[in-house]
């Protein structure tokens, strides 16, 4: 029987599970973005971090949550005004 502490990667309080979600590895991602790997590696190790939150599955493979992506996508959206 699981208890509460036992609940997988709990975010912003809700009870879902990041395993539930899609996840990009680097190559997908920027294929997505339309950017090159290389784009996504100097976001990454930038000091401080740039570009969209990821994991460190291993030494060799990250990964990156499509909510995420798609929240850090919202927070870089620039809507042009219609001032004039």
């Amino acid at each position: 029987m699981k208890n509460e502490g036992d609940a997988p990667f709990v975010r912003d309080g809700s009870r879902s599970s990041l395993l539930a979600n899609a996840w990009y590895s680097t190559s997908d991602l920027a294929a997505c973005l339309r950017v090159n790997t290389s784009t996504l590696r100097r976001w990454r190790t930038a000091r401080p971090p740039q570009g969209p939150p990821f994991v460190s599955v291993s030494e060799r493979v990250i990964m990156y949550s499509a909510v995420d992506v798609e929240e850090w996508l919202r927070r870089h959206r620039t809507v042009p005004r219609r001032d004039a």
